[in-house]
């Protein structure tokens, strides 16, 4: 189930290295939900209809420049209806100068004022980006998530069946490890990332070995932070009575976070090189991702021998009817 998250503004404060010029009553307990900041243009000039007042302010040169062209009275009236909005905070870009109305009304209203020196487009695409990485909608799934070729892969399947062992031998032909037992999804945009939590990143499980430190073992080459997903592996015992696809000509997909994703069952006994398996696996969704699949161009060929097939059969048949045919006329005469 999707979490619902939070940054808590003196985080922001401290990422972004913002000056504190007032400090609101909800400060240290506030917790930004948002991940659009707003320019108060608008409100500004005393329209507040469909403002969200749950979402940071930034005044920029562009409304301090309106704003310092009005008179002292109208600042107080601006600022003294704005901040009667429950804002977390307003921020002032370019390390403006704030009005003295601006800071009596947030005082009035115990407002938090920030200041960055940052420009304003600077600023708002750095904390947007920042906001929309730790608000994301994101879930986590049992699993180990690989770097196969470029290749986001998420080996799923129950407790014991060989992903971490699968992971580690992937580790060995030079592929990447993102996350073992937990895998942590976002969405970003139209594509999920994957990333692993902070207390057990890099960290790998191994029945009989126990818990091992892939990139201390296997180098820094070894390891990503995160990887978008695209593609998940269902390892499952393998199963007499259960049909699985031989041609591939029939796609899965998995939805997570509303994203869909293809999968693909593989079916595990004893021989068979999972590792290997999944590589490939890997570089053909990659190929399909590109547009070649080899299944349907496979099944086209097929489909082409038997029409040519039943064309010569016909062909045949009816060069015996003419043959036959001519022979049962003569035999009349």
């Amino acid at each position: 189930m999707a979490s619902t998250q939070a940054v808590k503004l003196t985080k922001l404060v401290e990422q972004f290295q913002l000056e504190i010029l007032n400090q609101g009553k909800t400060y240290d307990r506030c917790q930004i939900r948002k991940d659009v900041i707003n320019r108060p243009a608008l409100q500004i000039l005393g329209f507040f209809d469909y403002f969200d007042p749950s979402r940071l302010q930034l005044l920029g040169k562009v409304e301090w420049t309106y704003l310092s062209n009005q008179t002292a009275e109208e600042r107080t009236k601006c600022f003294d209806d704005f901040f009667q909005k429950p804002i977390p905070a307003l921020i002032l870009a370019r390390g403006l100068e704030p009005f003295p109305e601006l800071m009596e009304m947030a005082v009035k209203h115990q407002r938090t004022i920030l200041r960055s020196k940052e420009p304003t487009t600077t600023l708002l695409d750095n904390m947007t980006d920042a906001l929309k990485a730790k608000l994301t909608p994101r879930i986590t799934r049992h699993g180990v998530l690989v770097d196969v070729s470029g290749e986001g892969v998420l080996i799923m399947g129950e407790s014991g069946v060989g992903k971490s062992e699968t992971a580690v031998e992937l580790l060995k032909r030079g592929h990447r490890l993102v996350a073992d037992d937990a895998v942590e999804i976002r969405r970003q945009g139209p594509r999920l990332m994957g990333t692993a939590p902070d207390l057990i990143r890099h960290y790998i499980e191994l029945r009989g070995i126990g818990v091992v430190n892939v990139q201390q073992l296997f180098g820094m080459s070894s390891v990503r932070q995160e990887k978008y997903l695209d593609l998940i592996v269902n390892l499952e015992p393998w199963n007499e009575n259960v049909y699985y696809d031989r041609m591939g000509t029939s796609e899965e997909f998995t939805t997570i976070l509303d994203v869909e994703l293809p999968c693909i069952t593989i079916p595990v006994k004893p021989g068979r090189n999972l590792a290997v398996i999944v590589e490939v696996a890997a570089m053909n969704n990659r190929h399909k991702r590109l547009g070649y699949n080899a299944a349907q161009e496979f099944a086209k060929q097929l489909d082409a021998h038997f029409e040519q097939m039943m064309l010569e059969s016909q062909m045949e048949s009816a060069d015996d009817y003419e043959e036959y045919g001519d022979l049962t006329v003569e035999e009349e005469d």
